[in-house]
Parts: C-alpha cells; structure tokens; sequence
C-alpha cells in the first residue's frame, strides 16, 4: 500500500466497524516496510525484545513509518533519517509502571515532591497517554532516581539494538508500551480521525 491507496481507504471509512478492521489489517499485520521480503530477520529482532522483557514475541510489532514505508501522520516517505517506532503490549510490564506513576501522584498531593510549571506540564501530558493505555517513556517524570534509572535503563536497551546493531539496521530504534493489544488498537483507530481530517484539509 502507498500513500495514495491508503489516503483514499482513510476517506472512504464511513462507520466504527470499517476503522477497526482498517486499524486491525494495516497497522497491525503483515511484515513491515523496513523488513520487506526478510520475515525471519522481523522474528529475531522481535524474539530478541521479547527475550529482554522477558515476554512473548508476538507481543512486540513495528508501527509509523518504518511498518508502512511512509509516515501516517506527516505524509513522508520512510528514510535513512526515520526512527524505528516499536510498540510493545505487556499488562505485566505496564502495571510497574502505573504503581510508581501512582506513588509518585500520592507524593504529590503530600506535598513530598513539588513540580515546576515546566514539570508539571510535562507530567500532565505524560498522564493524557497514560490514561489511554500507552507508557511514554519519553515523557516520563525526570525529578526522581527511580524514573530517571527507568528511563535510562529502557533507552540503553533501545540504543543498543540501533545503529546496526540488530536485524533491523542503520536506524534509531525506539520503542513505547501499551497496556494491552486493545489500548493500541483503540488509540490508533481513533489516530484516523486526525488522519482523515488532514487528507480532507491538505
């Protein structure tokens, strides 16, 4: 699918039923561009994250750009220059996360950690994805050890399988965490409104 096929499918979906199955068949299935024609290569460099996390492989899928050969949002072509977007769908993993994200709310409300405007802001946006099922983890609060050595130990296991240092190639990998399959789902069939309205306005 090009970008013409898939603007054209994008204003053609007229109901909820349509979108999930758009949502379900084009950003969910099939080998990514990135990997166009090396399907083992796509199962060991996600073999190779399920085994970090320790979870199941078919828990992790490439999505953006780097799955359709263009980006679904800003309308560019896949490059030398695009990151890798890895998705991973993990309840285990993204409770860890929601007990701290709550800890750190209750030291909040008492008055044990204190946030800047810019912070603040910061952790505002971080809870707008949160809420919907998706663990940012480039807008994790930075004011506390235990959020910094998170977000650093999951940069540095991104960094390591970028830059040729995997199956996938020459690319800055990075990679994001759903609560479960049906939180994506949701966040990228809702996606296509925006989608959709800028095809109509473009």
């Amino acid at each position: 699918m090009n970008l013409e096929d898939f603007k054209q499918e994008v204003l053609n979906l007229s109901n909820e039923d349509e979108k999930k199955v758009f949502t379900q068949k084009v950003f969910f299935h099939g080998i990514p561009k990135v990997f166009e024609n090396r399907e083992n290569d796509y199962y060991t460099f996600r073999k190779r994250i399920s085994d970090h996390f320790e979870i199941e492989f078919f828990e992790i899928l490439i999505v953006g750009s780097s799955k359709f050969g263009f980006s679904p949002y800003k309308f560019t072509d896949f490059s030398y220059d695009s990151d890798i977007d890895v998705v991973i769908f993990n309840e285990r993993l993204f409770d860890k996360f929601f007990e701290l994200i709550c800890d750190y709310q209750y030291q909040i409300k008492s008055n044990e950690i204190t946030l800047t405007l810019a912070q603040n802001r910061r952790f505002i946006r971080f809870l707008k994805y949160f809420t919907r099922g998706w663990m940012r983890p480039d807008l994790l609060p930075q004011n506390t050890n235990s959020f910094k050595e998170l977000k650093t130990v999951w940069d540095d296991f991104f960094k390591s399988i970028s830059h040729s240092k995997s199956e996938v190639g020459n690319y800055i990998v990075k990679g994001g965490l759903f609560k479960n399959h049906k939180y994506a789902e949701k966040y990228y069939r809702f996606s296509l409104e925006e989608i959709k309205y800028k095809f109509e306005t473009i």
